[in-house]
């Protein structure tokens, strides 16, 4: 039989390194990826959380993307990790 993991009892204790996630995926994307600066906030009262974004304005085309196909993505995983 195939063993089962209870993932309701782990989302429960650890949330997503949503800082470390959204480095990973832009990146790769940046000529200097060193510029990349990402914030995280969460509000105690919200279940939002607001990721703040900085990098070279000469990567900003790379990031989003032909018709913001790369941001789109991006912008799933997140929601994906959210869910997850």
């Amino acid at each position: 039989m195939p063993k089962t993991t209870n993932l309701s009892v782990q989302n429960e204790q650890a949330s997503p390194d949503y800082t470390g996630l959204v480095k990973h995926l832009l990146q790769p994307f940046l000529d200097v990826p060193d510029s990349l600066v990402v914030d995280c906030e969460q509000l105690n009262s919200r279940p939002k959380i607001w990721l703040r974004v900085a990098f070279e304005g000469s990567d900003r085309g790379k990031v989003f993307g032909r018709g913001g196909r790369n941001i789109h993505a991006i912008k799933t995983v997140l929601a994906t990790a959210a869910i997850a």
